[in-house]
């Protein structure tokens, strides 16, 4: 895996809608530019995007868990690749998906619900935005969110902006419940 440049973003949110909060809530957002080893030609097999994918994973995954620190367990999750103009659309699904997931929920101890996800084809500079979930229940409410990065320099032509988003605490002041 050649990084050329890795960037962890922390979010502390202590007050929402006029209210302060009980505690903090936490986002945390690791990103990473990498070659792409594949950018500028079409190969069927992607099984070397594969692997790159797992090892993408567990730095960022470990990143972000140090980041959002030992007294903030992580609720929440999501994830995002960005494809440079020399890849393709597939180059992010083959690195965030097949074998993205494990090395995450070994960073952060568990997480039964699916990572969600996101990813597009774009120049340097442009977002992000990776959806979060609760990381062992896609229907909890409360986790249900978001978080946003760009990165002005990345993804180069022939590069993928990996990211990882882990979250302490649900949404500030979440207050929707499911119906029922």
């Amino acid at each position: 895996m050649e990084i050329r440049k890795l960037v962890v973003a922390v979010e502390e949110t202590y007050a929402s809608g006029g209210r302060a909060l009980e505690a903090p809530v936490r986002k945390v957002v690791a990103a990473a530019a990498i070659r792409n080893p594949l950018a500028g030609s079409y190969t069927a097999d992607l099984a070397e995007l594969e692997a790159l994918g797992a090892d993408v994973a567990a730095l960022l995954g470990q990143r972000a868990a140090a980041a959002l620190g030992p007294d903030a367990p992580v609720t929440g999750y999501g994830k995002g690749c960005i494809v440079g103009l020399a890849g393709e659309i597939e180059h992010a699904a083959a690195v965030i998906h097949p074998r993205f997931g494990a090395p995450v929920r070994a960073a952060i101890g568990g997480g039964a619900a699916i990572i969600p996800s996101t990813k597009l084809v774009a120049s340097a500079g442009a977002a992000i935005t990776m959806p979060i979930t609760n990381k062992d229940d896609i229907w909890s409410f409360n986790e249900m969110d978001a978080a946003t990065i760009a990165v002005t320099d990345a993804p180069l032509p022939d590069e993928l902006l990996v990211c990882v988003v882990l979250a302490a605490g649900g949404r500030p002041g979440a207050r929707t419940r499911k119906p029922g």
